[in-house]
């Protein structure tokens, strides 16, 4: 006979459920590791119990100012401690954080501020000059208040009122307002904008909980472990290790310019065992470990994701110490989703092999429940072939909620039960994927379809090339035909577009040949990913 585990003496209640929440972590890692360091910055060094007394002092101070449920906390801020410190006072006030892009021009941000409505701004003063500009553009002015930071270059001042003299007001014995639920709002990350107006995604605090121990888990990370902030903290939330790093109790070292000589600076004097960044940040890092015959002194795990990385660039980036762990996801699933979860017997690959099987995108992480490359219109998923193109999609907890006053946009990404990334996949005979590209970036040749990745691929094999970027131009004949963005290395000679289509000749199909190569700086988002509708604007304007 069946049992009723239903029965209500087996329902839930406080001892047995308490919503999922990273805000937890906060807690725990001043309890335990009180007077260990937790944030690194300059000559600043605060400990977890100072850093979690700071937390709660902001999120006193927010409550006190009439800041709770339902309103938004915007920052725009560098890399610095204010900025973790935001990830936990303000939900810890019951109110959402919307972190800026600090790329983003005084239009841009002017845009976030009045689309979310923010209540507070909270503003770097290294920033200011942009700030200032923005609050300009807006009708209504949120309470501003400025980040003063001795290592900010030229600080501008935008408010009478500081973070600091904010703080004050503010009382560290108050309790924080947890969740109601964990499907509660935690943060409001909005798009890049490479192919547009940007879009506001909603956080979770049940996605952002699970993605934070997700990444503990995949990056190997522990309390031991030092974790260098070269990848933007606002975006995606700095993929919740801001979040993840409180969970282990490790420390963070803070850095306001993700530059080559800082990277390997902060990795020599601080013993830095961790960080995250985009494929870019590892090409100017290796190209500058070339330059100066650099090495780093330890080995230092690396997650990488924000576009494919070029097998030549992983392996490079290999040779000078780095350990490379490929990840994949999207703004709308709190950063990441899929890895390349790596295998013993890949080791034993000759280089150039098994720098192709790293540049995959791979199967989804632990805290992923459900991923498919599919056609969009059948939902049939594709064979595992390596060769048949599909849609990659996902179904899983760190699903955002949906995208801010837009539920038409919502609708689509949601559509059919799957969260549409809207990226191009292979999937290999291993259940492995691979982007091939962007649904909006595929090339159509006199109906051939030609991956931009693939293309990219083989120009970063050209020893001159830094960075690449590959678009459709108009064919008379074709079409489409492939037009190639590159950006040469410091190190450099002189290269002409005809010796950079005969390098393409011997490693691709004649249709997949550049017909056209223009040189110079690549733009690119604060995450490092190339804006390719601003290639084709420059391509339609020449």
């Amino acid at each position: 006979m069946p049992i009723d585990f239903d029965a209500v003496y087996l329902s839930r209640r406080p001892a047995n459920h308490m919503p999922l929440t990273p805000l937890h972590f906060l807690a725990r890692a001043a309890e335990v590791f009180p007077d260990k360091t937790a944030i690194i910055h300059g000559e600043r060094r605060d400990t977890w119990a100072e850093h979690a007394r700071r937390c709660h002092k902001l999120a006193s101070a927010l409550r006190r100012a009439g800041i709770g449920r339902g309103h938004v906390v915007s920052i725009l801020c560098q890399n610095t401690p204010a900025m973790l410190e935001a990830h936990f006072g303000v939900p810890m006030a019951g109110a959402v954080l919307n972190t800026i892009n600090t790329r983003l021009d005084p239009a841009g941000v002017a845009f976030i501020l009045e689309h979310c409505e923010a209540s507070v701004f909270l503003v770097d003063t290294q920033l200011g000059a942009t700030a200032r500009e923005a609050l300009a553009l807006m009708a209504k002015r949120p309470l501003v208040l400025d980040i003063e930071d001795v290592t900010a270059d030229a600080p501008v001042r935008v408010s009478d009122r500081t973070y600091e003299d904010f703080l004050a007001g503010g009382d560290e014995t108050e309790p924080a307002a947890w969740p109601a639920d964990e499907f509660d709002a935690i943060s409001l990350n909005y798009t890049s904008g490479t192919t547009g107006s940007p879009k506001g995604a909603v956080y979770h605090h049940r996605g952002t909980y699970l993605n934070a121990l997700g990444q503990l888990l995949h990056h190997g990370m522990s309390s031991t472990s030092v974790y260098l902030w070269t990848l933007p903290l606002f975006h995606c939330n700095g993929w919740c290790f801001s979040w993840a790093v409180a969970a282990v109790g490790g420390t963070h070292v803070c850095l306001r310019k993700v530059a080559a000589d800082p990277i390997f600076d902060a990795i020599e004097a601080y013993g830095v065992t961790h960080m995250c960044c985009a494929p870019t940040v590892l090409s100017f890092v290796a190209d500058a470990a070339a330059r100066h015959k650099r090495g780093l002194p330890h080995s230092v795990a690396v997650m990488t994701a924000g576009s494919a990385p070029p097998a030549a660039i992983l392996k490079r980036s290999e040779e000078i110490g780095f350990r490379i762990r490929h990840v994949y996801g999207s703004t709308e699933i709190h950063g990441v989703t899929s890895l390349c979860d790596w295998h013993e017997e890949w080791d034993r690959l000759p280089a150039p092999e098994r720098s192709q099987v790293m540049a995959r995108q791979g199967v989804r992480t632990v805290t992923c429940e459900d991923m498919m490359v599919a056609d969009p219109v059948t939902m049939a998923p594709v064979p595992r072939d390596a060769a048949t193109m599909g849609e990659v999609m996902f179904r899983t907890n760190l699903g955002m909620k949906g995208y801010l006053k837009n539920p038409g946009a919502t609708d689509e990404a949601f559509a059919h039960g799957w969260y549409h990334t809207g990226d191009l996949a292979v999937v290999h005979g291993d259940g492995y994927i691979e982007l091939k590209d962007r649904s909006k970036d595929i090339i159509i040749s006199g109906g051939e379809n030609i991956s931009s990745i693939e293309v990219e691929d083989v120009l970063y094999q050209h020893g001159a090339v830094s960075c690449a970027a590959v678009v459709a131009m108009n064919d008379d004949k074709w079409g489409e035909v492939p037009c190639a963005f590159v950006e040469l290395s410091e190190t450099a000679d002189c290269v002409t577009e005809t010796e950079i289509i005969e390098f393409c000749r011997d490693r691709l199909a004649k249709y997949k040949l550049p017909r056209r190569v223009v040189f110079g700086p690549i733009e690119r988002t604060a995450t490092g990913k190339i804006q390719k509708f601003k290639l084709r604007q420059q391509l339609n304007q020449s």
